[in-house]
């Protein structure tokens, strides 16, 4: 009883979380993918490509098949801590931008219905190319009208190789915020 008490009152966050969230936020902000890979340079654009690394980031982290069991519930409490933290940036970014608080509320829970949709679309699409394309086209360049497909497929090319990437990159590494993502150019 004591240990549920402390979970649900506990305010602190696992260490690494904020270093972690940064790190994708600063991979996500790498002009490449705003002028190579033609994502759009827009408040939604830059949102879906901060999505689409804090899935990245949870698909390895909740798929760990290398952890003890014992770390299983601290990894999955980073996991929610890192999904916290990006919610926290959402709530503090709509702020800024000068939303009434009456209307933050409203806008969250888009975004939250937003990046819930992305995690199942993406997940989806690791195992089958087309959905993986239909899910990056629809979400990512869906405010864009029909062009290139060359961009769509270096961007799919780009994530399995950041989901290997990943996956060859400890745990431990990653909850530290310690894991580098490269350069997204190389190999396109």
């Amino acid at each position: 009883m004591v240990s549920l008490l402390k979970k649900w009152f506990s305010s602190s966050t696992p260490e690494g979380v904020d270093e972690t969230y940064i790190a994708l936020v600063q991979q996500a902000r790498n002009p490449f993918f705003y002028t190579d890979l033609a994502v759009p340079d827009t408040l939604d654009g830059r949102f879906e490509m901060v999505v689409l690394h804090l899935f990245l980031v949870q698909h390895r982290l909740l798929g760990a098949r290398d952890a003890h069991a014992d770390d299983r519930e601290a990894i999955e409490a980073f996991a929610r801590s890192l999904s916290e933290c990006f919610f926290n940036d959402m709530d503090r970014t709509v702020r800024e931008m000068g939303v009434a608080d009456t209307g933050v509320g409203k806008r969250i829970k888009r975004m939250g219905k937003a990046y819930h949709g992305r995690l199942q679309a993406y997940e989806a699409g690791l195992s089958d190319k087309e959905a993986l394309h239909a899910a990056l086209s629809r979400n990512l360049y869906g405010t864009v009208p029909e062009g290139e497909v060359s961009v769509l497929y270096g961007m799919s090319a780009y994530m399995r190789r950041q989901v290997e990437a990943l996956a060859a990159t400890p745990v431990a590494t990653i909850m530290r915020g310690a894991y580098g993502w490269g350069i997204p150019a190389a190999g396109l």
